[in-house]
């Protein structure tokens, strides 16, 4: 089924009942303020928590590889920002180390046939100004962080098909150690895969969000025929059900 800005959720019933109870607890908690963040652990399920810890693991796993990191499909930023947080955990003084979040910010942009029925143009949007919000936040994490002077995210706001040529012209040193794909849509997601390929390097990581999901088709497809799928060894963790990643070997 379809909720708010037209998230598909698989939960039955039930479950989205108790997690609107769990909505409600948090909207109305009694915990003051200046412990509210360190409390914030109260309010995880084990889905939520299930994608904070298969990142968790992706990165001490490109903590070792040089470059920086892509999201494409950022949305809300709750990846770039978990992202963010894990930097300042791992590699504090790692400068070079940019977490840069690419969305439109309005929803998806160039769905075609190869797509499915399931969403529409413009599907999945977002409040508008939303990407200044995110800012605001990234930007409070990074100060809480060392080295905070250097400002080490980027978000670029618009169709990813014209903005990353355009980042990579800007940023011909850049080497991607981490691509994340939740782009859902096939076009975007064929135009990333094929433009990152020289940015990449042995032991980069790509990370997939909806492979093998009948629910958005065009991201499979998009791999498929960027690259040579039987020389990937597609993996995943026992924590979550669709994310995927390789290393390109």
């Amino acid at each position: 089924m379809k909720t708010g800005y037209d998230i598909t959720v698989h939960s039955s019933e039930g479950e989205r009942i108790t997690e609107q109870k769990l909505v409600g607890l948090l909207k109305n908690s009694p915990i003051p303020d200046e412990e509210i963040l360190a409390n914030l652990g109260l309010y995880l399920t084990s889905k939520s928590l299930s994608r904070l810890l298969f990142f968790y693991e992706i990165y001490k796993k490109v903590s070792k590889i040089h470059g920086v990191i892509m999201e494409f499909g950022a949305r809300w930023g709750q990846t770039t920002s978990l992202l963010s947080v894990l930097r300042g955990i791992f590699e504090p003084f790692n400068r070079t180390r940019k977490v840069i979040g690419f969305d439109t910010f309005c929803g998806h942009k160039g769905m075609g046939e190869k797509d499915g029925d399931i969403s529409g143009e413009g599907a999945y949007s977002l409040p508008a100004d939303y990407d200044k919000y995110l800012a605001e936040l990234l930007q409070a994490q990074e100060d809480l962080n060392p080295i905070s002077h250097i400002r080490k995210f980027e978000l670029v706001k618009g169709d990813l098909v014209a903005t990353l040529p355009r980042y990579f012209e800007k940023h011909p040193e850049t080497i991607i150690s981490l691509a994340i794909f939740d782009l859902d849509i096939y076009k975007p997601t064929k135009e990333a895969l094929a433009a990152i390929q020289p940015y990449l390097c042995k032991g980069s990581i790509l990370v997939f969000d909806d492979l093998c999901d009948e629910a958005f088709p065009g991201e499979t497809v998009a791999l498929r025929e960027v690259l040579a799928m039987p020389q990937l060894r597609l993996q995943r963790m026992p924590m979550t059900a669709r994310l995927a990643y390789f290393e390109v070997e």
